[in-house]
């Protein structure tokens, strides 16, 4: 309540009595969660439970919740809730409605009140314990280690988020709200039970080739990059301010944030320009944890060396190093970990074990060297485009029995394949000129007809006739060029927005279908539809079904079992594959649970949160 009639607030119990009858009619229509017709809404934070809009604690003078302003009405004090985020989260505003006692004419006296907010501070943390994993290197398992974190405190029952401030990364995922965070942050969302969002990965970086990026600032394309702008430019005038201001606004709304950190703290060349790693570490007032991994060799090296090159301020944030992914049969490390504490000052508080076959999508295309997915006689071969992106769409079709997912570089490799992928690519114009020139594009066009091939984003603009791009969007100027011929289509890159959402449909046929789009580019096909989309029908990519050939925009169309099954069945040899109808959702949870299991047995997670269960 910021508007007072007084011109100083009156704090007595007499006018907070006026306010009883709001109390009791608040009470009266029940948890509400989010008034999203409030022509006020949202005036928190989006998503926020609008139950208490008056709230029964006021003033709680808690300088953590609050402060006192001047009324712009009457030029007098009074106490703001207006950067209150606790009591609209969902699980405050149900605790409270659950303990509210009845209100009187007189509404809660301040005895009532106190005894109110000190009993949901017990379950409730004001402000969240931030825990920030980084690794010593690369490929350390951060974000694995993040998601099992973030999966087992929410089984016991806490508010979780997860947060990178800085991601690179062509695997990206479209949110509900038509945001655009990098894939591995949806998951650890998931993971957390917490709605994915822009603000859990406010900066992600989308290579286009060469020393350019695509900024994506808050689930939304703000502007290209070469990395000399971004360093020199948007990192030093405008990350820090993007990044505190989502990274404040989480940790005042959930009683745990898990941190990821982007490759090393200890990149030198960077300091002072590093805005994912000890920046946030600081801000947050992470307890920080430090991930080796012990396959790689060179384990103490590496976390020696990382805590060493850390300012001295910065290495006492640490409270320990994780050696991760210790294979069974590696024998006792003994003395070597107290090695570690000797030499650095900070311990190793847990070895976690080696989990194989985690269904769980992986963030970097170097980890595609090891992802040829399943066993069978049936290959499906997805083109490795020089900048392939989304490539975590083919997961489900390792899925199924008798077939074989690998990822061909040569046009030897798409000879015995049975079915061909053309992924997304972060660029079009680039990548189809890469298929001409290393013979791909002429392996393609000479298995057409004989094998179902299919287009999925970029992919599918490469497989049309012809692509027009009047403002050099995809290139260093604006080009015309023809595709490969596949389809009758055209694509006109002719704006720089990006159409981001969620869709769900139909197949033409029947089955149920559901995924994101996230392009640039329209694409006019004289085609027959692949999909019919909710909830108008709306006919989406294309299908010549004489040659066996389907292009669309839809990102995840494997996941559900119904295209899944379309696409073997166009293989000559399908009998080879059997299609199960497994839940890609499922599978996903299973392996969420196993990594919470893991990290629970092995690293005091009580610890963490100082203690106490709930980190208060």
């Amino acid at each position: 309540m910021i508007n007072p009639t007084e011109g100083d607030q009156d704090d007595s119990e007499d006018n907070y009595g006026r306010h009883a009858a709001v109390l009791r009619s608040q009470m009266s229509r029940g948890n509400i969660g989010s008034n999203t017709e409030c022509a006020h809404y949202p005036c928190h934070h989006t998503g926020q439970n609008c139950t208490f809009c008056f709230c029964p604690l006021y003033p709680c003078l808690d300088p953590d919740l609050g402060e006192y302003v001047i009324s712009r009405r009457t030029g007098g004090r009074v106490w703001s809730c207006q950067s209150c985020l606790w009591m609209h989260r969902d699980d405050v505003a149900d605790s409270l409605f659950k303990m509210m006692p009845e209100i009187g004419e007189k509404g809660l006296d301040e005895g009532t009140r106190s005894s109110l907010k000190a009993e949901l501070e017990l379950k409730h943390r004001k402000r969240a314990r931030a825990i920030m994993v980084l690794g010593a290197t690369s490929g350390a398992g951060k974000s694995l280690l993040v998601t099992a974190l973030c999966r087992a405190y929410r089984n016991r029952g806490l508010k979780v988020a997860p947060f990178k401030s800085q991601n690179m990364s062509l695997n990206s995922m479209v949110t509900a709200d038509g945001d655009e965070i990098a894939r591995i942050q949806d998951l650890q969302a998931r993971a957390a039970g917490t709605r994915p969002r822009g603000e859990l990965n406010p900066i992600l970086l989308k290579p286009k080739g060469g020393v350019t990026s695509q900024v994506i600032v808050e689930g939304r394309p703000y502007k290209d990059c070469t990395v000399q702008e971004y360093y020199s430019q948007f990192v030093l005038e405008e990350a820090p301010a993007i990044i505190s201001r989502n990274l404040e606004r989480l940790l005042r709304s959930n009683d745990v944030l898990v941190i990821e950190g982007a490759g090393s703290p200890a990149e030198i060349n960077l300091r002072g320009k590093d805005v994912a790693n000890m920046f946030v570490a600081r801000l947050a007032k992470a307890d920080c944890l430090l991930a080796v991994n012990i396959d790689w060799g060179g384990a103490y090296a590496y976390a020696v060396g990382t805590l060493m090159l850390l300012e001295d301020e910065e290495r006492e944030l640490f409270k320990g190093v994780l050696i991760n992914n210790m294979c069974p049969g590696g024998g006792s490390l003994g003395d070597s970990l107290e090695l570690v504490e000797r030499k650095t000052g900070v311990p190793v508080l847990a070895v976690l074990p080696h989990l194989p076959s985690l269904y769980l999508p992986v963030e970097d295309s170097m980890d595609l060297d090891q992802r040829q997915g399943g066993e069978g006689i049936i290959t499906v071969a997805v083109v490795r485009l020089p900048m392939i992106s989304n490539f975590t769409d083919f997961d489900a079709l390792s899925l199924e029995e008798g077939v074989r997912v690998i990822y061909a570089r040569t046009p030897e490799e798409l000879l015995p394949a049975d079915a061909i992928i053309l992924p997304g690519t972060k660029n079009t114009v680039q990548d189809l000129n890469w298929l001409r020139e290393s013979g791909m594009a002429e392996a393609v066009l000479a298995k057409a007809g004989a094998v179902p091939i299919l287009g999925i984003c970029g992919g599918y603009q490469m497989l049309g006739r012809r692509i027009i791009d009047a403002h050099g969007l995809e290139g260093s100027g604006p080009s015309e060029m023809e595709g490969l011929g596949l389809l009758d289509a055209v694509t006109y890159f002719d704006t720089y927005d990006k159409r981001t959402v969620q869709v769900s449909g139909s197949l033409a046929d029947g089955g149920e279908v559901r995924g994101y789009e996230i392009h640039m580019g329209r694409t006019e096909s004289a085609e027959g539809a692949l999909f019919q989309l909710r909830p108008d029908r709306r006919p989406e990519g294309s299908w010549d079904r004489k040659r066996k050939v389907m292009g669309s925009y839809m990102h995840g169309l494997f996941d559900l079992p119904a295209f899944r099954g379309l696409f073997l069945s166009m293989i000559e040899r399908h009998e080879g594959a059997r299609t199960k109808g497994t839940d890609h959702d499922a599978e996903i949870e299973t392996s969420l649970d196993r990594l919470a299991a893991m990290i629970e047995e092995h690293l005091d997670l009580d610890a963490l949160l100082g203690g106490d269960g709930h980190g208060a």
